[in-house]
């Protein structure tokens, strides 16, 4: 038995953040239906390359254990499927703009009418409403907005946007949590409801230390680069052939680490007896440190630290990440069976059930794969679909 089993999500979001909620309750066992534009489809579809088999390694990530139909929504067939979707499903997830799902007369209140216990959870940039509601919730712009491009870079270089996708992906999880929440609430209350999350509300509850900081002192946190703002030394240092990042989480740490560089001189030093005192001596401290980091090759050096219970670790490509042991023990990628790619490797769930395990079930659909099948388990014959199908309805 699967978590979710017998749980059925509509998925009507695009791109990042709703794909990758719904893809996390596929994972857990819902019977996710991801109802798409025909012969357009999700905007991912086209986001690369790379591609395989016509499918972008984008929409791949995001979109695994799920079944695809397609449906126009400007179409009477396509609307009536919808609805008996809806009818019938417990939970329902969209990002489009504010207001657009109303327009088209699947907004949450005419839903609820059809669907008391349905749990409808919309996804947006900003919010439904409010001055800044109308702006698109592309992750960029709002890792700028939120502050997260404010915080990434060196010191005196350029705002950097971060790597991650770390918005889309932060709401996405915020959007799981608080559905998983509604369904819990349903087992006592009969009831669905209405869930909301944002890309800017999502993102600004994970600024943690930094949005505290300011909150409490007032002082807007600057770009630290590798460093952290809070301790020290927790930086990326310079080995004789690379990098390796370092923590040096309290005193004792701190102590040890002393000890394996050779430099008690600095363990005795009063500009850096606490963390505090680290912390502000840094531009000072680091080139110390590294002055005796870069003696010794970055394997010597992660060797010496490991032994001495140093929190370290090297930095890793793709490649080195994915194919190494630990990777490898903890099943980090698994591979599936595409209808159009062949075998493709995905990255596995994260989380791990004792009892009822999540379970990579189906790889991701190609447009419409599923719409006969999911039309058919609804009630509708196959001369009505047939028909829609002609007439662009599906």
């Amino acid at each position: 038995m699967l978590p979710l089993e017998g749980v059925r999500v509509i998925d009507l979001s695009r791109a990042l953040a709703g794909p990758f909620c719904t893809m996390l309750l596929g994972d857990l066992g819902a019977d996710v239906i991801k109802v798409e534009e025909p012969g357009v489809g999700d905007d991912s579809h086209h986001w690369g390359p790379p591609f395989a088999g016509g499918e972008s390694a984008y929409f791949m990530s995001c979109n695994r254990n799920k079944r695809g139909v397609t449906l126009n929504l400007k179409h009477e067939g396509g609307r009536a499927a919808l609805w008996r979707l809806i009818e019938g499903a417990d939970v329902l997830i969209e990002n489009f703009r504010p207001g657009l799902m109303a327009r088209l007369g699947f907004g949450y209140e005419a839903a609820k009418e059809r669907n008391p216990r349905l749990i409808y959870c919309s996804i947006s940039g900003f919010g439904q409403s409010g001055p800044e509601a109308y702006r698109p919730g592309y992750d960029i712009i709002l890792q700028g907005m939120s502050g997260v491009t404010s915080l990434t870079g060196e010191p005196d270089g350029v705002p950097v946007r971060c790597g991650l996708p770390v918005c889309d992906i932060l709401a996405g999880m915020f959007a799981e949590q608080g559905i998983l929440a509604a369904l819990h609430a349903r087992e006592r209350t009969g009831l669905g409801q209405y869930v909301e999350t944002t890309l800017l509300g999502a993102t600004v509850a994970a600024l943690g230390n930094y949005a505290a900081s300011y909150l409490m002192s007032g002082e807007v946190p600057s770009r630290v680069g590798n460093s952290h703002p809070q301790i020290a030394p927790y930086d990326l240092v310079r080995t004789r052939d690379g990098y390796l990042n370092i923590a040096g989480g309290n005193d004792d740490i701190w102590r040890r680490l002393c000890a394996v560089l050779e430099l008690d001189a600095l363990a005795s030093d009063p500009r850096f007896a606490t963390n505090g005192d680290r912390v502000n001596n840094r531009a000072v401290l680091l080139p110390l440190i590294e002055a005796r980091t870069t003696q010794f090759s970055t394997e010597e050096l992660l060797a010496k630290l490991d032994t001495a219970q140093i929190p370290a670790g090297p930095i890793r490509d793709m490649r080195q990440v994915m194919e190494s042991p630990q990777a490898h023990y903890m099943g980090l990628a698994q591979t599936m069976e595409h209808p159009t790619a062949g075998t493709i490797r995905v990255v596995n769930t994260p989380v791990a059930y004792s009892e009822t395990p999540a379970a990579l079930r189906l790889p991701p659909p190609t447009l419409g794969q599923h719409t006969g099948e999911v039309l058919r388990e609804l009630g509708f014959s196959a001369e009505t679909i047939a028909a829609w199908h002609t007439e662009g309805g599906i």
